[in-house]
């Protein structure tokens, strides 16, 4: 049988003209100019700009987030962008963008506040110009999901500490938009932590839910309902998410204590019904049950409902001790009065998306890149801007299942083509390689994008 491999070796030279590598990044730029996103930074971080300052301090963090989006983990990375003016303009050089970090550091709540106002603002429109593909859209509630996870640190890192799982490192808090079953979704607030800071701290889930309500559109702000594991479930996290002033609703998942599990054992046959799988569907082996009426909840929130599942766990699984008669129960409260209960169920726990999804590890939060605390908590803010760069370029450009793409696929497929630039009198062009099998894909998108009106 003869070997099909290439046998001849190829002579590789770097003298290609009007070579563009990552093309697909135009996507991101385009994505920047109609949101608005670009712009805003430059205003918002227009205090910080030397006097003869060559460039731009928002130029330079929307370019350190199309960096990270494209695949990027440090600053250094910014270097992908440097080489292709044709597209990216300007690009400042590695001490600009090292000082620039340190100076935004040394004045950090400052300089957070104002890269989220632009954030927030950019938010603003690109829902609206996805209309019914945004959060919120039609009688649906914005489900926000807190999650917290762990990022490790390969060396001494200032607040760096060993972690409830046994490593070393950080414990940031998240909040994310979900959009829904035919997208991803998007990071509203990303609260970098010590890496010994709690699972069940209320004041940083209280914190983090506040920073993520303050990047929605205001006449979303009623039309709420936070997600939450366990961790969530406590008096002072759920005492502040039902206060009048906020009218918030909320499902947070429930540590099942030894009353839990005494009232579990008096749920009568008849109590629990068929719960629901992913798609909706009556699940075997699986129920769900209202234990509210069971329970003693003085000092909990008025109108709060307490709601367990059981189920058969599959094949191989591993009892804990809060499994009763060979069945799995978990439980969660919500303040939802109406539903049926495995719909109510199932929409809780839905909120897996959030960890499903959590795109920010593949998008520069696997490693934080900066020595000092402050210069770590921009670089969150900066993650924060790719992921969304990345949500909004897939809601408003993309279309079936491109929208459910994680960020490795996205950049293997569209953002890593290779193009050649061509100007012809005043106008640039990009010509994508003919047969790539994505190109007509990053084509449309970007007509698409180019459709819409600048922000």
């Amino acid at each position: 049988m003869n070997n099909s491999a290439r046998a001849a070796r190829v002579l590789v030279s770097a003298d290609g003209r009007g070579l563009v590598s990552q093309a697909g990044a135009v996507l991101l730029w385009e994505t920047m100019r109609v949101t608005g996103l670009g712009q805003g930074l430059s205003d918002s971080l227009a205090r910080w700009r030397a006097p003869r300052a060559v460039h731009d301090p928002g130029k330079i963090v929307a370019d350190l987030a199309a960096a990270v989006a494209l695949g990027g983990d440090c600053l250094a990375d910014i270097a992908v962008l440097r080489e292709q003016p044709a597209l990216a303009g300007p690009v400042a050089s590695d001490p600009v963008v090292s000082r620039l970090a340190g100076t935004l550091a040394h004045d950090a709540p400052r300089a957070l506040k104002a890269i989220r106002a632009a954030r927030a603002a950019a938010r603003e429109r690109a829902w609206a110009l996805a209309r019914e593909n945004a959060p919120g859209a039609g009688a649906g509630p914005v489900i926000i999901d807190l999650d917290a996870t762990i990022v490790i640190a390969h060396s001494e890192k200032e607040q760096a500490a060993p972690t409830w799982k046994r490593t070393f490192g950080h414990h940031p808090m998240t909040a994310w938009a979900d959009h829904g079953a035919d997208g991803n979704g998007e990071p509203l607030a990303i609260c970098l932590r010590p890496g010994n800071a709690g699972s069940n701290t209320a004041a940083d889930h209280i914190e983090t839910a506040r920073l993520a309500l303050a990047q929605l559109p205001r006449h979303l702000r009623r039309k709420v309902l936070v997600r939450a594991d366990s961790a969530g479930g406590t008096h002072e996290f759920l005492d502040w998410l039902t206060a009048k002033s906020r009218r918030l609703h909320y499902s947070v998942g429930m540590t099942i204590t030894g009353d839990i599990q005494a009232v579990i054992g008096k749920v009568p046959a008849a109590g629990w019904t068929p719960a629901y799988d992913g798609d909706g569907q009556v699940r075997d082996g699986a129920w769900v049950a209202d234990i509210t009426g069971l329970l003693e909840l003085d000092g909990w929130p008025a109108g709060m409902r307490v709601i367990v599942r059981k189920e058969r766990p599959h094949p191989g699984a591993q009892l804990r001790f809060t499994d009763i008669d060979g069945h799995r129960f978990t439980c969660f409260a919500t303040d939802a009065k109406k539903g049926q209960l495995a719909d109510l169920e199932l929409r809780h726990r839905r909120r897996a998306r959030c960890e499903d999804r959590r795109c920010a590890k593949d998008t520069g939060l696997r490693n934080l890149p900066l020595k000092g605390f402050a210069q770590n908590q921009l670089w969150c803010e900066i993650v924060a801007l790719a992921c969304q760069l990345i949500a909004w370029t897939q809601m408003l450009a993309l279309a079936g299942a491109a929208r459910r793409w994680e960020p490795k696929r996205l950049r293997l497929r569209l953002f890593s083509v290779a193009g050649r630039l061509a100007a012809s009198g005043r106008r640039l062009r990009l010509r994508l390689a003919e047969r790539w099998p994505w190109a007509t894909d990053i084509t449309a998108a970007v007509a698409r994008l180019q459709a819409l009106p600048s922000g």
